[in-house]
């Protein structure tokens, strides 16, 4: 990967009047020193540093490097710009103060009444537009995924739920009077699920006022005739339960804690046992105020999503509990064999009225272990520490099982039946590459995911579009980005990784020594370049070279941590509260432990990787759309842009390198990508074209010679229509895709489809942008503009035009309406046709 202007990035050259960034091919003539003149074209394009806020689209900066790159995005910021195009990406800056005009519902509807959304200004909006006419317009549509990435505090969970926000205004406006109730009550529904799980599973930490402790993707589910919103589901991923008993530094436990503590009123307070001024050790920083310290907010939401008032007051009875629980203390008994005393300021706390369980039980099953030697069961009383182990985990398998129940009740309460949608659009948000001073399996966990993201991203983008231009046979050459495969084999590797051996330790029916655990993973690890130690360091720890940078490790507690145990008389005892909601909770857990049992225990990382996996085949049989979001500053002040942070951001992700295989690649970008420049090159079967000859197909005298066959396929429509549509009265809209791709240089030609009945007539008349309306219907592109994507061409043997689906769904399709095709594009055009 890039991190300095030379070396792997070229600078643009002029080519029949167009600019081509980064790209090499033939020429018969000596050329300069490329490095030597990089620095002189670098300063040039800084000079006018009035227009450097202009470049909405950073493809058209020249040359393209990192600082060139950089100064755009720093002068946009100082503009208030916020959202820049990088190529196939989106690139958010996080303000850090709210701009409530730029979110609005009347920019909402701009974009989305646009015919054209990508000439309007970057916004995320653009994205979701694009997403959503992907799902609408397609004969066959294809499900789409809007990636939002970036690091803790860059705004990935404001930028999920402000396409959250467009897809209930847009995807919720129709005229069908039938479906207004339903539809309205739906979207209000899915909204109302962001404030709940934004309770539950965010917090306030070091890099951010409101970070996701946990993964989660939205599917939002759209009916299969007018694209809807008709429901919706969540899948979440790892929630760092952890924090509920163990807060880091100056950071804060969940939110939901400090709603309670600051919005409940004096009737409350009393039902929960807690009073007025009570100071809570799992409460740090309760002085600070932020904005998610709303409870009205998060009670309403709960309201309209079905939590009736009793089901309420069980859940913020079970919250306070837990509260009142990291109050209890323990002593050491005089007598070894007795168990360990309460301290006398945890003799009066009230944990055990709230989880509805019997006082002395609890309090037994927290200070004594239960053994089994055969059919019998030994009592053995718990160490000091081992006591505060057993609250601590009482604390956090009640909380987690909790957010699950309620994950499952919002899913229940906004899911649709299957046979009401047809198609999704998924909204993946999830933490952010974290590095902190201390760092054990919930970081490695995170930025595992993180890992996995960017070679999504790279194997779908980086590496496949360049693949496509060498086996095409072009001249190529390779922009070089970080493939972070190595990594990924250090921490999930098949064989032998960091996943595997810190599972083999898990399953050892005996502590674990860090110490020997860290000699191992030297070990067995010492080969792969992206591991390392200091040897120097007294505490056990690895280190992991990310591509987002390094992090350290610490093994002291990771083991455990991996293991996840609950005591099973905890268990027991829980499912004996009084409390319905608890009772029903560890019942139901029960139930499923019954049902896997004979199954070896699954680890903390052996369930987040295969859930990982699962989201991962998602995405790949989605369309992605990707979003990065970029945290401008680390101490989160509005307005403050600082260049050294920013550009590790840029590196670390590959931006630079995405915006250079953009702007020297062909038009096979999205819809707001590469602007088409008067250059072409021949592949080895694909001519790629970037003129407006796009719009060659509709000129006049080939109209004529396509009416023809339209003819046969319009005196089928007719008979098809007083079959389907007879009681139709307006002109039916049928829309296709325009042929994606069209070999040329042939006598003939010949239509090749991989559709079947009225499929195949619509896409052939949609194709080939016939002038088709009779009175009774008309059959229209669903592109915004008309025209091939490409055009592929083959010496000899006849033409075909391939229709399936779209293969190049993002050509930008935008020539001049009064532009006339000359020169090479005319005689290609007359050979053609």
């Amino acid at each position: 990967m890039s991190s300095a202007d030379g070396g792997r990035v070229r600078p643009g050259f002029r080519h029949g009047g167009g600019t081509v960034k980064g790209f090499v091919h033939k020429d018969q003539f000596p050329r300069p020193n490329l490095n030597d003149s990089l620095e002189g074209e670098i300063q040039a394009f800084l000079t006018d540093e009035d227009q450097l806020h202009t470049y909405d689209d950073l493809t058209k900066v020249n040359p393209v490097t990192p600082t060139t790159v950089l100064k755009c995005l720093q002068a946009r910021y100082n503009a208030r710009v916020f959202y820049t195009h990088a190529g196939c990406t989106l690139v958010a800056l996080n303000p850090f103060q709210p701009i409530p005009d730029l979110y609005s519902v009347d920019v909402m509807k701009e974009y989305h009444c646009a015919p054209q959304p990508q000439e309007l200004k970057p916004h995320i909006f653009i994205v979701a537009e694009e997403a959503y006419r992907n799902v609408q317009g397609q004969l066959e549509p294809v499900n789409q995924s809007l990636v939002v990435s970036g690091e803790s505090g860059a705004g990935k969970t404001w930028t999920s739920r402000c396409l959250m926000k467009y897809y209930a205004t847009v995807a919720a406006s129709s005229s069908v009077v039938k479906s207004q109730d339903i539809v309205g009550r739906i979207e209000r529904r899915v909204l109302d699920s962001n404030p709940i799980m934004e309770a539950f599973g965010n917090a306030c930490t070091l890099r951010n006022n409101n970070s996701s402790r946990f993964g989660k993707y939205i599917q939002l589910q759209l009916d299969r005739y007018l694209q809807l919103l008709v429901g919706a589901s969540v899948q979440t991923y790892l929630l760092e339960k952890t924090r509920v008993a163990c807060q880091p530094a100056n950071e804060r436990n969940f939110h939901i804690y400090y709603q309670m503590i600051k919005g409940a009123t004096d009737e409350q307070r009393k039902d929960w046992k807690m009073p007025c001024g009570q100071h809570f050790v799992w409460l740090p920083n309760a002085e600070k105020t932020v904005e998610e310290d709303c409870f009205h907010e998060t009670v309403e939401a709960m309201v309209h999503l079905g939590i009736n008032a009793e089901r309420q007051r069980e859940i913020f009875r079970i919250l306070a509990g837990i509260l009142q629980l990291g109050n209890v203390n323990f002593s050491p008994s005089t007598d070894e064999s007795q168990p360990c005393n309460l301290e006398e300021q945890s003799k009066g706390n009230t944990f055990e009225l709230l989880f509805s369980i019997p006082t002395e039980e609890l309090q037994l099953a927290l200070r004594v272990r239960t053994l089994k030697a055969g059919k019998q069961s030994v009592l053995k009383p718990c160490s000091q520490t081992e006591c505060s182990m057993r609250r601590d985990c009482l604390a956090k398998v009640i909380y987690a099982q909790l957010f699950e129940w309620l994950v499952a009740f919002i899913n229940n309460s906004i899911c649709a039946d299957k046979s009401m949608w047809c198609n999704f659009i998924g909204i993946l948000d999830v933490y952010g590459f974290e590095c902190f001073q201390l760092n054990n399996l919930e970081q490695l966990c995170i930025n595992y995911a993180n890992e996995k993201l960017q070679q999504h991203f790279v194997a779908h983008y980086l590496r496949a579009q360049q693949e496509e231009y060498v086996s095409e046979g072009l001249q190529w050459s390779f922009v070089k980005y970080q493939d972070n495969q190595s990594c990924l084999d250090l921490i999930e590797g098949s064989t032998v990784s960091v996943f595997s051996l810190l599972n083999e330790e898990s399953r050892l029916n005996r502590a674990s020594d860090c110490k020997m655990f860290r000699v191992r993973l030297e070990k067995e690890l010492c080969d792969n370049v992206n591991i390392s130690w200091d040897k120097f360091s007294k505490v056990p720890h690895f280190t992991v070279a990310h591509y987002a940078g390094k992090v350290n490790y610490q093994i002291q507690g990771m083991v455990e941590k991996n293991k996840d145990p609950v005591p099973p008389e905890l268990n027991s005892l829980l499912q004996k509260s009084d409390n319905s909601l608890l009772h029903q909770i560890f019942t139901d857990k029960e139930t499923d432990n019954m049902t896997s049992k004979g199954l070896s225990k699954v680890t903390v990382v052996s369930k987040f990787k295969n859930s990982l996996e699962s989201l991962m085949k998602i995405l790949h049989t989605t369309t992605p759309h990707y979003t990065r979001c970029i945290k401008p500053n680390h101490d989160c002040k509005p307005l403050t842009f600082k260049k050294e942070e920013v550009i590790m951001q840029l590196e670390a992700c590959g931006i630079v390198e995405t915006i250079h295989i953009s702007a020297a690649g062909f038009p096979i970008s999205s819809m707001h990508g590469l602007k088409l420049k008067n250059d072409w090159l021949l592949g080895v079967s694909t001519c790629f074209i970037v003129l407006a000859a796009v719009r060659s197909w509709l000129v006049r005298k080939q109209v004529q010679r396509w009416n023809r066959a339209a003819t046969v396929i319009q005196d089928t429509w007719r008979k098809w229509k007083v079959m389907q549509l007879s009681t139709l009265q307006e002109p039916v809209t049928v829309r296709g895709w325009p042929m994606g791709l069209a070999l040329a240089s042939a006598p003939s030609i010949t239509v090749s489809l991989t559709a079947t009945g009225f499929q195949k007539m619509m896409s052939v008349m949609a194709s080939l942008n016939l002038p088709s309306r009779r009175g009774e219907y008309k059959v229209e592109p669903n592109q915004y503009t008309q025209g091939l994507a490409s055009i592929r061409a083959q010496p000899k043997g006849s033409v075909k035009l391939h229709y399936q689906r779209s293969p190049l769904l993002y050509a930008d399709r935008q020539p001049d309406l009064k532009s006339e095709v000359t020169g090479f594009n005319e005689i290609l055009l007359e050979k053609t046709l």
